[in-house]
């Protein structure tokens, strides 16, 4: 081994460094590979967060498309024959109004009340005007219920909130019988009992003093007279006597204190003012050392033993309430108490301000643990079937076979005789509907509240009377009874009625143009209030073969309108069959679809007759001549009509607007700028009529050109040639 004589061994120190040096660029390589390596694993990770879901939806965006393609190529169709099936059946489409101002149109368009345009509609039923058919899978998803419709006993009970208040037919008042003055007053507070014949008050009169006076000289005079054996009559016969002392009673004194003066043979001036009933002071209206005036008004008493219990019933609760029914009463203060009473009236009119009747009970107030002012809450349980009979009767335990008074329904007696109160003679319970022994409960309808639907006047109800079908029925209601309700008509026990969905039923009967909650009867026209005072003169104007035919068709075929409302009908020509139109704006269409609309005439007729919808049919009387029938007035035909003053004032109710003053007045209902364009055009461009003829212009936009039509028949001729009737309006009125 050779040792290098370099003391610092230089070669191993460069070679150490070298070494040194290699390895720190190993560890800087490794960490660039790492740097690198971490990079990529990174835009990795973003990759797979971002691309892929940008792929999927892509995806799901071009099947999408897809679908939208192949539907509109009538590939695929937007409904299906099996589970996924709608509640409307595909069927003929019919346009409505997004916000069912109208019924359903068969014409597109815009809407006359709103403007807003017209959307197609599939009706629903296969054309059943009173149902809707729902198949199985949409039942299940509108979660639509039934319910049986029951029959069965049932009671109401009214309850109410009444005040107690003092029994006005015990109430006195206790006033000054002379001048005096109240020099001690022994009830000196209000609420003071006191029974009869108690001292109230010491009262100070000279005339009092006077009237005794008069009467101890009356009995001097009387016994000198006997003495001395004078036989004059009126100092004998005691008229004297009698005449003093009816003074001294008329004014206050009672007999007890008349003797006690006779007796002692001095006259006072200072006497008792004696309680003439017993009661509770109420009203101390004096006070001690005070002057009164005769008839002044000093205490005022009632007697609490009984007492009123005043409340206020809606007219429908009132109405089947009646005199002497029983009445269960519980106050606040008092609980688990129950009190019993008697109505003693009913009020015969509605108070205008608070539309409630008044009742009141007059009930026995034991020991006077009943308050007045204080509030308690009244319960009257009536007969549920009973209610909706007339004269019907009722089984009242307290009085089966006993006697009433007929003022004070507290007195009852086993016998005939007379109110001790009233002295009127007791009349047997039976004269007020209570039987002696009980009745055999009816029986009434009721269905769960929540099968009801109410709007306004109408309640209507769907029942399914076949799987799947359910029809509206309209219905008269009764009263709540728990969670049901009682209907009184337009169902029968064990039918089936929706509980849940209802409302879902509804809006397809609504959008199918078909009765609703909204308008039972909207689909079916009301004959019987179609011949107003306008429509009767304006047939009128036909012949006696067209006032026939009016009255056998009685609607416009194309406006579904009642022939007379926009004056004398027209008569056109369709497959050599004499057809009534409204307006000359519906000659183009009738000729051009005879067909469709004679179906149309007969399908109206048949609606017309339709009884469940509950329009009666028409009766319309000949046309010649016909008088005109103002509300209580007898009118004689317009051809012998005179100028008497009866006549002179019949005249103005019938009097008929002139052709111009109708124009005017309908134009008049425009806006000022649709005025003035509608007087500019004048003339309707389809029915060459004038502006307001028909009733209120209607105004469509056709190609950015305001046009006014004369009615809503000229619609669709003015739209499908615009060209046409742009051409024929006036110059000043072309934009």
């Amino acid at each position: 081994m050779t040792h290098s004589t370099d003391p610092y061994n230089l070669d191993a120190v460069e070679q150490f460094s070298d070494t040194s040096d290699l390895s720190d660029e190993r560890k800087t390589y490794s960490n660039r590979q790492i740097t690198a390596d971490r990079r990529r694993e990174s835009q990795r990770w973003w990759i797979k967060l971002l691309v892929q879901p940008m792929l999927i939806l892509v995806a799901a965006g071009m099947a999408i498309a897809s679908l939208g393609i192949a539907q509109r190529s009538g590939w695929i169709s937007t409904g299906g024959s099996g589970g996924g099936a709608t509640m409307v059946a595909e069927s003929a489409v019919d346009y409505i109004c997004p916000m069912m101002c109208t019924p359903p149109q068969k014409e597109p368009g815009r809407c006359p009340v709103c403007a807003m345009e017209l959307v197609p509609a599939t009706t629903s039923g296969g054309g059943d005007p009173m149902a809707v058919h729902i198949d199985p899978a949409s039942r299940r998803i509108a979660n639509i219920q039934t319910a049986s419709v029951r029959s069965v006993p049932t009671s109401r009970i009214i309850k109410s909130i009444g005040k107690l208040t003092y029994d006005e037919g015990t109430m006195r008042t206790i006033a000054a019988w002379v001048p005096g003055r109240l020099e001690k007053m022994y009830a000196d507070y209000n609420g003071v009992v006191v029974k009869e014949g108690d001292h109230l008050a010491l009262v100070y009169s000279p005339e009092l003093y006077t009237g005794q006076v008069e009467l101890l000289l009356a009995i001097k005079t009387q016994n000198a007279s006997k003495t001395l054996g004078n036989n004059r009559s009126f100092l004998t016969d005691g008229s004297m006597y009698k005449s003093a002392r009816q003074r001294l009673i008329e004014s206050g004194m009672t007999n007890e204190q008349i003797q006690e003066v006779e007796e002692s043979g001095e006259a006072n001036s200072r006497i008792h003012l004696c309680a003439p009933t017993g009661g509770t002071v109420i009203n101390k209206m004096a006070v001690e050392g005070e002057y009164v005036k005769e008839g002044q008004p000093i205490y005022q008493l009632a007697d609490l033993s009984t007492i009123w219990l005043k409340m206020e019933l809606y007219p429908e609760d009132a109405a089947v309430i009646r005199y002497a029914q029983q009445v269960d009463i519980s106050v606040q203060s008092l609980p688990g108490r129950l009190f019993s009473g008697r109505v003693a009236f009913i009020d015969p009119k509605v108070n205008e301000a608070t539309r409630t009747v008044g009742v009141r009970v007059v009930m026995e107030n034991p020991n006077g643990l009943l308050k007045i002012g204080d509030y308690a809450n009244a319960s009257i349980t009536t007969g549920g079937a009973a209610e909706y009979i007339a004269d019907a009767k009722f089984y009242d335990v307290g009085l089966a076979g006993k006697w009433i008074s007929p003022r004070y329904p507290q007195i009852i007696r086993n016998q005939p005789g007379e109110c001790p109160i009233s002295g009127l003679k007791l009349v047997p319970a039976e004269e007020y509907g209570y039987v002696a022994s009980p009745l055999e409960t009816d029986n009434v309808l009721t269905v769960p509240r929540n099968a009801v639907l109410m709007a306004g006047r109408n309640s209507v109800i769907y029942v399914e009377t076949e799987p799947g079908r359910f029809e509206i029925r309209k219905i008269t209601l009764g009263h709540l009874t728990g969670e049901e309700i009682v209907v009184l008509d337009g169902i029968s026990e064990g039918e089936k009625v929706a509980t849940s969905g209802n409302f879902l039923i509804d809006s397809q009967m609504q959008l199918a143009g078909n009765p609703s909650l909204i308008d039972p009867t909207r689909a079916i026209p009301k004959t019987d209030d179609l011949m107003t005072p306008e429509i009767m003169l304006a047939l009128e104007e036909l012949s006696e073969e067209d006032q026939k035919l009016a009255k056998e068709q009685i609607f416009c075929p194309v406006t579904e309108m009642p022939l007379g409302s926009m004056g004398v009908p027209l008569k056109v020509t369709a497959n050599d069959q004499n057809v009534l139109i409204c307006c000359e704006g519906c000659r183009e269409r009738v000729q051009n679809e005879p067909d469709k609309y004679l179906a149309k005439i007969e399908q109206l007729k048949k609606k017309s007759r339709n009884k469940e919808a509950e329009v009666f049919e028409m009766d319309l009387p000949s046309f010649e001549g016909m008088e005109l029938v103002q509300p209580e007035m007898n009118l004689p035909p317009m051809g012998e009509m005179s100028m008497t003053p009866q006549t002179e004032k019949i005249e103005p109710a019938r009097k008929v607007e002139t052709e111009e003053e109708a124009v005017q007045k309908a134009i008049a209902k425009l806006s000022p700028a649709d005025q003035k364009l509608a007087r500019q055009q004048e003339i309707c461009p389809v029915a060459t009529m004038e502006l307001g003829s028909m009733g209120v212009p209607i105004k469509v936009d056709v190609k950015g050109q305001p046009v006014f039509i004369c009615c809503e028949a000229c619609r669709k001729s003015l739209l499908e040639t615009p060209d046409k009737y742009l051409g024929k309006l006036p110059a000043k009125v072309v934009k």
